[in-house]
């Protein structure tokens, strides 16, 4: 029997420019392509100094859950390593399908928009479970972290689907894997050896008796991570000559002058344009001000300040921010993206609005509410072309498109906080009034 990669690969190469099938069945990962995925994993484990830690794992037999976070592509590798030889299927971000579709699928991924409900994904969750007997990892971070630490998880919708699936869940937390590749840092490498620990948190029998709240619970706990601890508490040296390279991406805010989008990055350290303030990330991964008070020796503390300040602003109803954007439309594998021209990018209380004339005099209007986006998925310099946000339509669609500010420099991380800062303020206030009809 000729396996069903080989027609989809003849499909790709030779029919057009067609749409994303989203209803297509994930694939079994061929056999030809295992011995490659083997060759791969071990050049990985070599390269990284992978090792892989299994908690509560003996005698573990598939289908089961994988939930796993976020901080590189190299999390990919750490799980093949945990399963390997067996077959897995992966949810993955529709994007990514623009490398090769014919083999992401061979690999076993099947698309998923970012931040939409798409029952169509469930369905091939069970399929892979219940038919293929396959395992299957999501991200439920559904982006890479951006500090090292763990990102918005809606820990409550996966305790509902757990319930559902009824197979046991694996956490995976990866330990390193930020440090020696960061989102907006990609390359070179920093010499820092990854390891994984993957732990049963919830056994089959209880998916059933286990409340949805107690699933959650150990789901959050299982999944939090701090890199810049891990890499603290190693003692390991990254002598890296731009270990720091990039950092104002997600440190945008100065805390000596309070400014924002003054700061800026090069080499082992990141200072302020405006007033000069001045930090080294040490070897040892902390910050030390080379010219006055450090304010924060941890990353994530700094990152977490600025995480408040949005709130705060959000909260006193003084955020907004608009700008003129380049749009581009994810059509499909083949087209990739197709840049449609200009719109204005408005983000404030009413959500995400794009409106504009594009190329070809069309007029063009799209919105997300506030509550409808919990979090928001962002590239650092996307493929080259600059910063963007990922932008999927609500409507039965679900267009896929990528927003590239033009004017408003570095502003991710804080459209990042403001849009979880909005949803939290807008849940606040149902919860209200709910309280004061009762």
């Amino acid at each position: 029997m000729i396996d069903e990669s080989v027609f989809m690969g003849l499909k790709h190469l030779f029919i057009g420019k067609e749409r994303f099938d989203e209803k297509m069945k994930p694939w079994k990962t061929p056999w030809y392509l295992m011995g490659v995925v083997g060759l791969v994993e071990l050049f990985y484990k070599m390269t990284a100094k992978c090792k892989i830690k299994k908690n509560n794992m003996d005698g573990l037999k598939t289908p089961y859950l994988i939930l796993q976070n976020h901080a590189s592509f190299v999390d990919f590798g750490l799980t093949w390593s945990l399963i390997y030889p067996k077959r897995i299927n992966w949810v993955c971000s529709i994007e990514e399908f623009t490398l090769n579709e014919w083999l992401m699928r061979s690999l076993g991924c099947f698309s998923k928009r970012k931040f939409t409900p798409d029952i169509q994904v469930i369905k091939h969750i069970i399929y892979c479970l219940k038919e293929l007997k396959h395992p299957v990892a999501i991200f439920p971070e559904a982006r890479f972290s951006f500090a090292g630490i763990t990102e918005e998880l809606d820990e409550y919708n996966y305790a509902r689907l757990i319930k559902v699936l009824k197979v046991p869940v694996v956490a995976g937390v990866g330990k390193g894997v930020f440090i020696r590749s960061p989102q907006w840092a990609k390359r070179p490498y920093k010499d820092m050896p990854v390891e994984a620990e993957f732990t049963l948190i919830v056994t089959e029998e209880e998916t059933k008796t286990l409340s949805e709240e107690e699933i959650a619970n150990r789901i959050k706990n299982a999944l939090q991570h701090d890199d810049y601890k891990y890499w603290q508490e190693s003692g390991r040296r990254v002598k890296s000559k731009v270990r720091a390279e990039n950092l104002h991406k997600v440190l945008y805010q100065c805390p000596h002058c309070k400014k924002e989008f003054t700061t800026t990055s090069k080499g082992t350290k990141i200072w302020c344009t405006d007033c000069g303030h001045e930090w080294e990330l040490t070897e040892y991964g902390y910050l030390k001000s080379t010219n006055g008070e450090t304010y924060f020796e941890h990353v994530p503390d700094w990152y977490n300040w600025q995480r408040q300040n949005v709130i705060q602003e959000v909260e006193e109803g003084r955020y907004s921010l608009k700008d003129t954007a380049r749009l581009e439309w994810l059509k499909s594998s083949r087209a990739k993206f197709v840049p449609l021209g200009k719109v204005e990018f408005t983000h404030d209380y009413n959500g995400i609005t794009l409106k504009g004339t594009l190329d070809d005099g069309s007029e063009f209007y799209s919105s997300r509410p506030v509550e409808s986006q919990k979090s928001c998925h962002v590239e650092f310099d996307y493929k080259g072309r600059g910063d963007a946000i990922d932008f999927v339509t609500l409507d039965k669609q679900h267009e896929t498109y990528f927003v590239f500010p033009e004017n408003l420099k570095n502003v991710l991380t804080k459209i990042n906080f403001a849009t979880e800062a909005l949803y939290y303020r807008e849940e606040g206030l149902k919860k209200q009034q709910s309280e004061k009809s009762e």
